[in-house]
């Protein structure tokens, strides 16, 4: 008769020993949860042996393995039989079962039709099994890392049900979100060749990640002429991000389509017509049709609208805005929206085309850095990209499918419905509510969950949590996800760095994985703060200082390189004052503004 030790596998005198997983059995069933008795584990036991919270363990019942996860370990207070070494005892969730488990033919299935019985026997299962139990039997399958429980065992996603679905990467700062998202796209780059990405990089992080694969977008080379966005988006660049003066949006309203019409009055012979006879002649969609018109014409109208008035404080209204209008076009920060804002031309085929890449040409993503834009125009530019985004595929049809991947979510969907942009919030809301049905599809990326609109996260059936210790988070993902994989929530106070916690349709089960390591020059890094090797004496001086303002104020060349503001000189040296620049000519006759100091009898 074997000795305790012999039981438990170790062989006296000689240290640890390879061994079989220990033997336990079943005590209780209820429902889809069981409680099985372990014999106690000694510290010589290898890891596999060990039976402990997040293992998996099989059962098995007739000619099927029960498999089911450890969520909870104590010490047994049952004597199931004298002498016995059962020492611990632990519930498990069952999630499914292996059909057929000891033939070449065994596969794994959700659910469960043959229940346990009382001491049926129990023991952890190996590479084998988890490799049945979290295989996805498809072709384009994205192989994001390796199990936690087993580091042989690959942890793969389906890429049709994550994109077809949308999916959510949620995690504090500094748990490797970053790193887990460029992974994912690097797997679907390589897994979807008709799939392209748009990615809206809040911290111009991703920039450096896909080489080759992805062309970075910034407010040096991006071109998004200001015709492009809809009434709502431009009064917001109009007003500088705040509400705009009813007044003045109600004129805007007005004469808008009126420039659209002017310009479609003297169109090349070879431009097709934009604008509809009923539209010029009503207003109608106009206002919000994606058509050219030239601020020329649109200051021109208003121009011509304030010489009608007698009234001075109604001229008010008018001068105010024209002059807000010729600040924004003259600011050069707003250069990619208004170069060439008075010669024309529809170029709307050659933006979609530049920044959805169509056709991708071997380059199939694009990396929409923000965080170079004024901040008060972010909202509108994140707004107008989602929503011709999404439009676009709408009156395609869905032929081109797109992967949309919004970092730091929270800051266009919050959760308060007061903050933030309003058309941003719907034009977000519509891909992730409708865009499935037409090729678009979602990825959303926060590191505060209870910060995000609920709306957005519930469209999200593909969910990586990373480690989050704040209580709402945690409390909005456990709403988020199914009572069966609830339990797992437990362990995200503890992941490590590159771990997560992995739900929903793309995956085979919930289950606790660690993202493969990237390539060095693959890491996300912020670009905006690289100081190291920097010489702080000498490199930081006044070349330094004047180059940095330059690129605040937006002064730049046709190629994007900065110039300076005036001849570079010593600091101590006094400044010859630079002449004030010349007037941009926007087709108004400067005398015109002089009627607002004269009455309605001296006016000509």
């Amino acid at each position: 008769m074997q000795n305790a030790d012999e039981r438990n596998g170790i062989n006296s005198g000689e240290g640890p020993a390879r061994h079989e997983p220990p033997l336990g059995r079943v005590l209780s069933v209820r429902g889809s949860q069981a409680k099985v008795e372990f014999p106690a584990v000694s510290a010589f036991d290898l890891e596999e042996a060990r039976v402990t919270v997040g293992k998996f363990v099989g059962i098995t019942a007739g000619q099927s393995l029960l498999v089911g996860v450890v969520t909870d370990v104590a010490l047994t207070t049952e004597v199931v039989e004298a002498g016995a070494s059962f020492a611990a005892a632990a519930h498990l969730d069952i999630v499914g079962e292996i059909v057929d488990h000891d033939k070449p033919s065994a596969r794994f299935r959700r659910g469960v039709t043959t229940y346990p019985a009382i001491s049926d026997t129990a023991k952890p299962i190996g590479s084998r099994e988890l490799g049945l139990v979290f295989d996805i039997a498809e072709s384009d399958v994205l192989t994001v890392g390796t199990l936690h429980q087993d580091g042989t065992t690959g942890a793969f996603v389906s890429s049709n049900d994550m994109l077809n679905k949308h999916f959510a990467v949620l995690g504090s700062t500094g748990v490797g979100k970053s790193s887990a998202v460029a992974l994912m796209l690097h797997e679907l780059l390589r897994a979807r060749q008709d799939l392209r990405i748009f990615m809206l990089d809040a911290h111009n992080e991703y920039g450096h990640c896909f080489g080759e694969r992805a062309q970075v977008l910034s407010p040096r080379n991006l071109k998004l002429p200001f015709w492009m966005f809809n009434f709502e988006e431009i009064v917001d660049v109009f007003f500088g991000g705040r509400p705009g003066l009813q007044e003045e949006v109600d004129i805007l309203a007005e004469v808008i389509p009126l420039a659209k019409a002017a310009y479609a009055q003297y169109r090349g012979p070879g431009e097709r017509a934009l604008v509809k006879r009923m539209e010029i002649k009503s207003g109608g969609s106009a206002v919000d049709n994606p058509v050219p018109y030239r601020i020329a014409d649109l200051l021109a109208q208003l121009d011509a609208r304030m010489g009608k008035l007698e009234n001075r404080a109604s001229r008010m209204v008018y001068h105010r805005l024209i002059t807000r209008i010729e600040t924004i076009c003259n600011d050069q920060r707003y250069a990619f929206m208004f170069d060439n804002a008075n010669v024309g031309g529809d170029t709307m085929a050659e933006v979609f085309s530049e920044i959805f890449r169509l056709p991708p040409r071997g380059v199939p993503m694009t990396v929409m850095q923000l965080a170079g834009f004024p901040s008060e125009v972010v909202d509108a530019v994140v707004s107008v990209l989602c929503r011709l985004a999404f439009d676009f595929a709408l009156w395609s049809d869905g032929a081109a499918p797109l992967l949309v991947v919004c970092e730091e979510a929270h800051r266009y969907v919050a959760a308060d419905r007061n903050s933030g942009f309003g058309p941003t919030r719907r034009s977000i809301s519509r891909i992730a509510k409708e865009g499935r049905k037409y090729g678009v599809f979602l990825g959303v990326v926060t590191q505060r969950p209870a910060e995000l609109d609920p709306t957005i996260l519930s469209q999200c059936s593909t969910l990586f949590a990373l480690r989050m210790t704040n209580d709402r988070d945690q409390a909005i993902l456990r709403s988020a996800v199914s009572d069966a994989a609830a339990n797992l929530l437990a362990f995200l106070p503890s992941l490590a760095t590159g771990e997560c916690l992995a739900f929903g349709e793309g995956v085979a089960l919930p289950m606790r994985l660690r993202f493969r390591q990237l390539e060095p020059h693959q890491i996300p890094r912020s670009e905006m703060a690289r100081g190291s090797g920097i010489d702080v004496e000498n490199g930081l001086g006044h070349e330094f200082v004047t180059a940095v303002l330059d690129r605040w104020r937006g002064l730049s060349k046709q190629d994007g390189d900065p110039i300076p503001l005036a001849p570079r000189i010593a600091p101590e040296q006094p400044a010859a004052p630079a002449p004030a620049p010349a007037r941009a000519n926007l087709g108004l006759d400067p005398e015109r503004f002089k009627l607002l100091k004269k009455s309605p009898a001296e006016r000509p």
